[in-house]
């Protein structure tokens, strides 16, 4: 089952189980106060254990008043003006502490010590933007990789409807064959784009083609208008944490206990990199 995408006045929520939570994906001021009535008529009718909400840093007041707390922050997210931040709300008090965090906390240092720029070399293999006919090889490999996601990108009819709309995939090929994927996912209203989807076939891990995947992206996006590239990583993944300090992004936060993904759900830490 997948999680409900809901309109809400000019804000968009996305809510469901997978994540056990309410994501407030996109706030607009003028749908405040009502809206926190309506995120929590949600919580309680389904019993959510988290509200992770981002917002324009100039909101901010009205969250902590309710009871929520900033984990993250990109500046400049917003047009290269304004700051977003991210936050936490716990109905479920037990949810905020974060039983990974010493193992998470190593693996940021680790991270940031090795944050030295190498350049990606993958010859003799391709790597190209992905195209309608690469759906198919794409929800494959992600279905090969995750064992939960917090959104359908292992449907091909999710994917064709992305890409057709906001999201850039991209890939890598040996002899014909996708073995590693990613995806650009555009905020164009705030000159942003979320850097996520990374997945790798499992005979080509640890051959650094998420750097690969990475420098592209950055590389393809200021084409699109994005001002700021982020991702919301894994806590505990050291590849994925290398592979953004390695990129020249800097760590803005962790989300505790935030996001399901590969069956389990996960702290998630926030790089961000002005482009």
């Amino acid at each position: 089952m997948t999680d409900k995408i809901e309109n809400i006045g000019g804000s968009i929520i996305q809510h469901g189980p997978n994540s056990n939570r309410v994501y407030l994906m996109k706030l607009d001021p003028a749908d405040l106060p009502e809206l926190h009535e309506v995120v929590m008529e949600r919580v309680e009718t389904y019993g959510y254990g988290k509200v992770f909400a981002k917002i324009p840093a100039s909101a901010l007041e009205a969250f902590l008043d309710r009871g929520y707390r900033e984990e993250a922050r990109i500046p400049g997210y917003f047009r290269g003006q304004t700051d977003a931040v991210f936050l936490g709300y716990y109905p479920d008090v037990t949810r905020a502490t974060d039983g990974d965090a010493a193992t998470a906390a190593a693996v940021l240092n680790i991270s940031q010590d090795k944050a030295v720029s190498l350049p990606p070399d993958i010859e003799p293999r391709i790597m190209r933007q992905l195209r309608p006919a690469d759906i198919p090889a794409l929800a494959e490999l992600y279905r090969n990789t995750f064992a939960s996601y917090p959104f359908p990108i292992t449907e091909p009819d999710y994917l064709q409807k992305t890409m057709a709309a906001h999201v850039v995939y991209f890939g890598v090929f040996d002899k014909n064959r996708l073995v590693a994927a990613s995806s650009a996912e555009i905020d164009r209203g705030a000159s942003a784009a979320e850097m996520t989807d990374f997945a790798t076939a499992t005979a080509f891990r640890g051959q650094g083609l998420a750097r690969v995947l990475l420098a592209a992206m950055d590389k393809a996006m200021p084409q699109h208008g994005v001002l700021t590239g982020y991702t919301i990583a894994r806590a505990v993944s050291h590849g994925m944490n290398i592979t953004f300090a390695r990129g020249g992004y800097r760590f803005g936060g962790t989300l505790i206990n935030n996001t399901g993904i590969s069956g389990a759900i996960e702290s998630m830490n926030v790089w961000y990199r002005r482009l």
